[in-house]
């Protein structure tokens, strides 16, 4: 992850738009973030956070804090905006929190929501827009950046203080900052799974004993007395032996139960043998009590009989008489019978004659059906006419037929020719609209012949901008090369010069008494010169030389690497000019143009052809609606020539239709007569005929029913004689209904039926023989039998308690071997689950060190963390000291998360918490680094090339504070950049690369700095 460039808009304390070039910043290695206190050094790092994660680092995203900076007038919006390159791709994001903004209508204030844009740069394309949606940008961010905000604000932005209390804090607290950092919830999550495994197992073992002992008290309830025998378990779920206890406990309680059964079986017999002899001699009271009662009853019945003898003579004499009146009962049905249709047809003929006109109603019947064979006859006649009215409304229906198809072909005529009249406009709009695209795809041809080439101008526009400014560091560089060889030159012809004033006593050094000199000759060296104050020797003139030489070797690279640098700007600027007009290459005096204004070009000629391409996609679409359009044109122009054939036919259909109609109402006048229509006079013929006929048939009906009245009278007359009656009257009055003659019969058939049933009871022996012996006492013998019953019951209950107890004992003793043999398998699956459970929570026997699965994760990170942040430590201490994690209980608490230091001076590891305040900072520092290699490796291996270390630097001393530095200058070893935010002011002389934050009453503003250059 690299910055680029991050650009703030009313911002904290920044009121005007402020932009940081991490660019230019970073090139350095080390920058320096510096300014007052309350000028807003922090504020930058929160916009850098913010512009990843929508959200600001600790405290300072509470909710009552707001972002906008008090010092922005009302309509600039508070912005962030942030460049930058992460998992290889280049992005922009854009973010604007909610806040408050002045009405478009009116007075006061809105609240704006929170907004966010999300852009990524396409080398061919420029920036293309990816999202707008706050949560797909946080997801393409955090998937980019392989970690969370805390995790950034931790290893990114490397805070005051929070390190230095990480180094000194205890096994707690820094198991939670690790565990926010790795995210080891996954092993946590591990351990609550196998403790609530461990719950629901010993849920489970303690509910199969509670069920055991649940049934152990049933048990008790099924064998009573038995159970007392021996103890019951003690009802305590997950002591060892319950279930074998429960066992053992119910085999004894069903042979209690056995033995009590066969002691009431031996009851239950004797009781039975009792209960049958009571019932024998009950049994014998009650039949002869019966007798005597039955004897007794007998007598009293015939008694009664000769009681109710002379009403059994009358009733046989009455049923005789009803029995002879029956012989007359047809002919008086047939009597009343023919009275009644007779009566029924005088009332039928009257109503019919009602309806009759007044010189019909005295009519004979012959006349009456006269006078309807005449109206048949004229109904008739009216066939003809019916025929004729049809016709008349089917010519009806086929002109106003005729009148509709006249209409809608009236209206296609008129559609057809409002539409022909736009014919001509309508072709030439087509023949337009493909002669638009033709000239739109020749002009997009062109355009593309354009853009390509201004494409190249573009980019070559840039590198030359790039390489302007390497030619100005280049020819800074040279002329500091050039005045480093001149004064090596220099420094070592002053060199030269002094030693070669001082050569006599250099040459004198090398005399030796006897040896001829190498300069004279002689043998003898009576006064050697000897050597001054600042004598150069030999050795310090070649080091000057070998400088002296270096340096102009560096001279050399440093022209040759200018002249370079300034062939390719000459061609990038040439590339970027563009060719001469007319002559297809670049003009040597022509000036490059802008990067704007060629970006302005590009962009320009893009649009450009984007919308001649979108013209010209439309020729197809134009043709085919050109050819759509001629079908149309031909299509009306036949469907008005057929409207036109078809509105002649119909003139002429019509005509015929007209005097086909004029011959047949000539017709139906005639035979209407006075009524509306031809329908209606057959109507009126119609009811007439039928009030004629009807007339008839009741007159008819009428004298057929008088002469079956005659016959019926005769009839009864003779009937009643043959009965034996004077007159049909007096048969009448001795008919009897079926209902009353079966009664009559039924009271003579049941005083015969009791007769001789009293006859027969009167003649058995067993009742006269009971009758003459002492009357019973059932009562008696139904007390002894009561009391055998009751003995029989007792003893049949208490035998079949016994074997219901024998059976529920069984079948409860069978449930309880089948809950001991399930509860078998969970008990091993809780000891299994209850042991790793233990052993992932530290609690276990098995756990020495009493360490938590997470705080085992956790410990080894942090061993990882420490050997990381020891390869650095080592270099700032100068060797002294070494970080190393410890896995040794601190007092009563767990082990696992220990941090010490380890002191080369005295051999001896002791706590963090003893390193002094300059000691702290850079064990810290040393810790926060190799934190953050760590974390970077978990977060999938993203590069994180930007690092921001906030305070502490003034804690150090001179010594260490370079040694510091130089560990940090190495991290650009892996092309990493690092910004140091302090007010140490030795660090602005250490530092070239600066941005400052300057406090001023309207706003805090930053200013990039550089050694000898002052820019904002």
């Amino acid at each position: 992850m690299r910055l680029h460039k991050l650009t703030l808009t009313a911002f904290g304390p920044f009121g005007a738009t402020q932009e940081v070039d991490f660019d230019a910043l970073s090139s350095a290695g080390i920058f320096l973030l510096h300014g007052p206190t309350g000028a807003g050094k922090t504020s930058v790092l929160d916009a850098v956070c913010y512009g990843l994660y929508g959200a600001v680092p600790g405290a300072r995203q509470s909710p009552g804090t707001s972002l906008r900076s008090d010092h922005a007038p009302v309509d600039r919006p508070t912005e962030v905006c942030l460049e930058l390159t992460v998992g290889g791709r280049r992005l922009e994001v854009t973010r604007r929190p909610a806040q408050p903004r002045p009405k478009k209508r009116g007075g006061g204030f809105t609240t704006e929501k929170a907004q966010s844009w999300l852009r990524e740069y396409d080398p061919e394309q420029g920036w293309k827009a990816l999202s707008r949606s706050h949560q797909e940008i946080g997801e393409e961010i955090g998937g980019l950046m392989g970690m969370s905000r805390d995790q950034f604000c931790q290893v990114v932005l490397l805070p005051q203080g929070d390190f230095a209390r990480f180094l000194r804090a205890d096994a707690e607290a820094r198991g939670k900052l690790l565990g926010r950092l790795f995210d080891t919830r996954r092993f946590a999550a591990v351990e609550e799974r196998l403790a609530e495994l461990r719950r629901a197992a010993e849920a489970r073992v303690k509910a199969g004993d509670e069920q055991i002992l649940a049934l152990a008290q049933r048990i008790a309830q099924a064998a009573g007395p038995a159970a007392e025998e021996a103890a019951l378990p003690e009802e305590r779920p997950g002591q060892p032996g319950l279930a074998e206890g429960v066992l053992q406990w119910a085999a004894v309680a069903r042979s209690g139960a056995r033995e009590r059964l066969d002691i009431a079986e031996c009851v239950l017999a004797e009781a039975e043998g009792r209960s049958a002899a009571a019932r024998h001699a009950l049994e014998a009271e009650r039949e002869r009590a019966r007798l005597q009662q039955r004897y007794a009853e007998t007598r009293r019945r015939a008694a009664g009989l000769e009681d109710r003898r002379a009403e059994r003579d009358r009733c046989h004499e009455q049923l005789a008489r009803a029995r002879k009146a029956d012989l007359v009962a047809p002919a008086l049905d047939l009597r009343d019978e023919a009275e009644r249709a007779h009566r029924t047809a005088v009332r039928a003929r009257e109503r019919t004659r009602a309806g009759l006109p007044p010189e019909l109603a005295e009519a004979s019947l012959e006349q009456l059906a006269g006078r309807e064979r005449g109206i048949r006859a004229e109904l008739g006649a009216l066939d003809a006419a019916r025929r004729a009215e049809r016709r008349s409304a089917e010519i009806e229906a086929e002109r106003a037929g005729l009148d509709r198809q006249s209409r809608s072909d009236d209206e296609l005529i008129q559609e057809t020719a409002e539409w022909l009249s736009g014919w001509d406009a309508t072709h030439r709009g087509l023949r337009e609209r493909i002669e638009t695209a033709q000239d739109a795809a020749t002009r997009a041809e062109q355009l593309a012949g354009r853009l390509e080439p201004a494409r190249r101008r573009l980019e070559a526009a840039r590198r030359s901008d790039a390489l302007g400014v390497q030619e100005g560091a280049a020819a800074a560089a040279l002329t500091a090369a050039r005045e480093q060889a001149v004064d090596a030159h220099e420094k070592w012809l002053a060199l030269r010069e002094q030693r070669l004033r001082g050569i006599a006593a250099e040459l004198a050094g090398q005399l030796v008494d006897g040896v001829p000199c190498t300069v004279c000759g002689s043998a003898e060296h009576p006064e050697p010169a000897r050597a001054e104050a600042g004598h150069v020797d030999r050795a310090t003139e070649e080091a000057a030389l070998a400088a002296h030489q270096r340096a102009d070797r560096a001279r050399a690279e440093a022209e040759s690497e200018l002249g370079v640098l300034r062939e390719r700007l000459a061609a990038a600027r040439a590339e970027a000019a563009g060719p001469e007009a007319g002559t297809g290459t670049p003009g040597p005096d022509r000036t490059p143009a802008s990067v704007a204004g060629l970006r302005a070009a590009v962009d320009r000629l893009t649009r450009e052809h984007a919308e001649a391409h979108r013209l010209a996609a439309g020729a197809h679409a134009a043709r085919e609606a050109l050819a759509a359009a001629e079908r149309e044109h031909l299509g009306r122009l036949d469907d008005r020539q057929q409207a036109e054939r078809r509105a002649a036919a119909r003139t002429s259909q019509r005509e015929a239709l007209d005097r086909e109609q004029a011959v047949l109402e000539a017709e139906l006048v005639k035979a209407r007569g006075d009524c509306a229509s031809v329908a209606e006079h057959a109507g009126l013929l119609e009811r007439r005929a039928g009030l004629l006929a009807e007339a008839a048939e009741t007159l008819r009906a009428e004298q057929n029913a008088a002469e079956r009245l005659k016959e019926a009278d005769g009839r009864l007359a003779d009937a009643a004689f043959r009965a034996g009656f004077d007159t049909p009257q007096a048969a009448a009055a001795k008919l009897l209904g079926d209902t009353a003659q079966r009664e009559l019969q039924h009271r003579i058939d049941a005083w015969q039926t009791e007769a001789a049933t009293v006859a027969d009871r009167l003649a058995e022996e067993d009742a006269r023989a009971a009758a003459g012996r002492p009357p019973a006492t059932p009562d008696a013998a139904q007390a002894a039998y009561d009391l055998s019953a009751k003995l029989l019951r007792a003893g049949a209950a208490a035998h079949a308690a016994a074997q219901e107890r024998g059976a529920e004992l069984g079948r409860l003793s069978r449930l309880a071997e089948e809950e001991v043999r399930a509860l078998g398998p969970l008990r091993q699956e809780h000891e299994r689950v209850a042991r790793l459970a233990g052993l992932a929570a530290g609690t276990s026997a098995d756990n020495e060190r009493k360490m938590r699965l997470e705080a085992y994760v956790l410990a080894a990170r942090l061993e990882q963390v420490a050997a990381a942040a020891t390869a650095r430590l080592q270099r700032m201490s100068a060797g002294r000291y070494t970080l190393v994690h410890s896995d040794e209980r601190s007092g009563g608490r767990r082990a696992g998360l220990g941090l010490h230091v380890v002191d080369s001076w005295t051999g001896r590891e002791r706590d963090t918490a003893t390193l002094s305040g300059g000691e702290t900072f850079f064990a810290s520092l040393a810790l926060a680094l190799g934190l953050a290699d760590v974390v970077t490796d978990e977060a999938g291996g993203v590069r994180l090339d930007t690092l921001f270390i906030d305070e502490g630097f003034g804690s150090l001393d001179d010594q260490t504070l370079d040694e510091v530095l130089d560990v940090l200058d190495s991290l650009r070893e892996r092309d990493r950049s690092v910004g140091i935010v302090s007010h140490v002011a030795d660090l602005r002389r250490r530092i070239p690369a600066q941005l400052e934050v300057v406090k001023e009453r309207h706003g805090s503003a930053v200013v990039h700095r550089a050694v000898g250059t002052l820019s904002g």
